[in-house]
């Protein structure tokens, strides 16, 4: 049972329109079904606590719920206090932290949300909602609807009653000849294996190259695009472990693009029409830890060893006096062994 204290809370900061904004899908989510904001919310938490649940309450969906984010802004405490008392909202209910795969197929990344209530909820609670935010978060969102195309325009003038007008001729134009070697002007943007070239040099000055370099090694990076890699780990393999002094970069890409080409890896087999989506399902992170799991194996946002330890420091009752009188007599034995005889 929570004891109620009666000390008045510290005023949660005004939050700053400067706060960061979390990148889209992350950050902060508040929960439905909370009850109005009054100002005896969180009295059953300590000072601490209230403080920080206060701000975190006021802050706008998706702001930025990191540790680092939140001492910036609030400067009575550090990031060690901030993240015990996120602990602490976790286990009286305030707080999740979760991780939810977002994409499909080779293209799945996982992305990290804080879920809010100003209510305090029981595990039961949060672990139905999570479940429900499962199922949304995996339904295929709608495609847009296309837009009706526009109705043919309609005639005007007395001429729509009857038949159309004739066009009206158009004396011939002399085209002016051009040259045999003339061609149509066109812009061609770099491929990415150039552009991933063209930065090595503003990444490190060692690797600086020229036009003419980037067009003549870009068939040797095409190469390791083709095969599957990223620009950031061409970008990665070229600039890893460079002697203190390059005096042909060029000559230096050169030998690296032929001698380190990765494999080619055999092509993944298309996933037939009839295959089932694979359901997503959030996963629940330890607020202390950030150890992933189930959410009804993560009962108020703890993992069990970190249960267990908060379970154990929580634990205030006073010791058994029958345990008392054991260690008192065996301390007794002991000194008595070690008398002189």
């Amino acid at each position: 049972m929570a004891t109620q204290h009666l000390s008045s809370a510290l005023p949660a900061p005004a939050v700053s329109p400067a706060y960061p904004m979390a990148k889209p899908g992350y950050g902060k989510r508040s929960a439905p079904g909370q009850q109005a904001r009054t100002r005896d919310d969180f009295a059953l938490l300590p000072t601490r606590e209230r403080y920080v649940a206060g701000f975190v309450d006021h802050l706008p969906d998706g702001a930025a719920m990191s540790v680092k984010q939140l001492a910036k802004q609030l400067p009575l405490y550090g990031q060690q206090a901030i993240s015990t008392a996120l602990k602490a909202l976790s286990v009286a209910g305030h707080l999740r932290r979760v991780r939810c795969p977002v994409g499909a197929g080779d293209e799945t990344r996982w992305v990290f949300r804080t879920f809010w209530s100003r209510t305090a909820r029981d595990n039961e609670w949060w672990t139905t909602y999570l479940a429900t935010e499962t199922a949304t978060q995996t339904a295929a969102p709608a495609p847009a609807p296309e837009a009706p195309a526009p109705p043919p325009a309609r005639p005007e003038g007395p001429a729509a009653a009857g038949q159309a007008p004739e066009p009206t001729a158009v004396p011939p134009q002399r085209t002016p000849p051009q040259a045999p070697d003339a061609e149509p002007t066109q812009t061609t943007t770099p491929s990415p294996a150039y552009l991933a070239l063209a930065r090595l040099g503003r990444d490190d000055h060692r690797l600086g190259l020229s036009a003419h370099d980037c067009t003549t090694l870009e068939p040797l990076a095409t190469q390791w695009l083709d095969r599957g890699v990223t620009t950031d780990y061409l970008t990665n393999t070229l600039t890893a472990g460079l002697p203190t002094q390059v005096d042909s970069p060029a000559g230096l890409l050169r030998r690296r693009l032929i001698d380190k080409l990765p494999p080619q890896l055999p092509a993944t087999p298309s996933t037939p029409a009839g295959t089932p989506t694979p359901t997503h399902r959030l996963l629940v992170e330890c607020t202390d830890c950030g150890r992933p799991g189930p959410p009804e194996a993560l009962p108020d946002g703890l993992c069990h060893p970190c249960h267990q330890t908060h379970t154990a420091h929580g634990n205030t009752a006073p010791p058994d006096p029958t345990q008392i009188a054991a260690v008192k007599a065996h301390m007794a034995n002991l000194r008595d062994l070690l008398k002189p005889v």
